[in-house]
């Protein structure tokens, strides 16, 4: 595993024998974050049609962005968001990387609890702001700015109310999120968690879904509002106009982090804590009634069938994931965090 070592315990990845070839062929590589062991993966294919898995530590890695041409990534972190950029041209370094994603900006927001990521149409982040209860973008002057808040929430205030975790994007605007309950005191969304969930139309700030079990990773693909109903353990899609939320697949694991490639979903699947924020969810006694336990990794989901047609399953010191995110025309790519003195070295020209 390139990259910087984890803890002492160890880390290990497998994966379904088809997986490699099926993500080579979809010429796209993916990232996904743990905040649990605070680290960032980028998984691609070597030249060799072997699996690569490269990963930078991050304090509390959880969302990230890919923006639309696909050189350029955002990732939300503990008290800071950064962007970083592709700066190779394509072709295939001495060690088989194609892309090697470069820090350009760091923006310092204080430890707001930042969840989902995105980039809006002026190319600034935008992001999910749990504590506050808020979506909010970033500013030049100070920790954040606020742009949008649930009609429930009746004032900006660090109390985590409602849970607000995850965004849509449609164009560059935020256009629906998800929040675990419509609580407006703090930490009161902890009491809704098994059937207060919500969906929001940021539009019209009009809520379009109810009766959710902690909802995460809402995304539009292909003229449809996909989410994760994930203390039900259930993928599927929604139709806001009647609310009605249809299941495609089960998910073996607490499910967040969405995306997409083609006609297939990439799922980030999780254990469950050993507190409470994770059990006693309708998902224990679906996980029960299969026969089976939850696991951490990716699940690849047909989106016409509903089966799993690929896995990569992870254990050891990484048990919670966060997102996932498609990096497009990418085959094997790496990135240079803030540990070394890698950053150092790596500048590129603007010609």
């Amino acid at each position: 595993m390139a990259g910087e070592e984890l803890h002492d315990e160890k880390f290990a990845l497998t994966c379904s024998r088809d997986f490699p070839r099926w993500l080579a062929s979809t010429k796209s590589a993916l990232a996904f974050t743990t905040y649990q062991a605070g680290k960032l993966f980028l998984l691609g294919v070597k030249p060799d049609g072997q699996l690569s898995v490269f990963e930078r530590t991050f304090a509390r890695s959880m969302g990230i962005a890919v923006g639309t041409d696909g050189r350029t990534l955002a990732l939300a972190t503990q008290y800071q968001l950064h962007r970083f950029d592709n700066v190779m041209s394509g072709q295939p370094s001495r060690d088989g990387f194609d892309a090697l994603y470069a820090p350009h900006a760091t923006w310092v927001t204080g430890d707001v609890d930042a969840h989902d990521v995105g980039f809006a149409s002026d190319g600034r982040p935008l992001f999910v702001n749990t504590l506050f209860s808020c979506l909010a973008t970033v500013s030049d002057g100070h920790s954040f700015r606020p742009v949008w808040k649930p009609p429930f929430i009746s004032r900006l205030a660090p109390e985590d109310r409602c849970h607000l975790n995850g965004m849509a994007l449609e164009a560059g605007e935020a256009r629906y999120v998800t929040a675990v309950s419509r609580s407006d005191v703090a930490d009161g969304w902890r009491d809704r968690r098994v059937d207060g969930g919500v969906v929001i139309d940021v539009k019209s700030s009009q809520i379009v879904a109810e009766g959710l079990s902690m909802p995460h990773s809402p995304r539009l693909h292909r003229g449809r509002l996909w989410l994760l109903n994930s203390g039900v353990g259930e993928f599927g899609f929604l139709d806001p106009k009647s609310g009605r939320f249809e299941p495609v697949a089960f998910c073996p694991g607490y499910a967040r982090g969405l995306a997409f490639i083609g006609d297939h979903a990439v799922i980030g699947l999780s254990l469950a804590r050993e507190d409470r924020t994770f059990n006693g969810l309708p998902l224990d006694g679906a996980l029960k009634a299969r026969g089976t336990e939850p696991r951490c990794g990716l699940a690849i989901i047909n989106l016409e069938s509903g089966d799993m047609t690929g896995w990569a399953r992870i254990e050891g010191v990484v048990r919670e994931l966060y997102d996932v995110a498609v990096l497009p025309n990418v085959a094997c790519p790496s990135l240079v965090g803030f540990r070394g003195d890698e950053v150092r070295y790596v500048i590129s020209i603007d010609e």
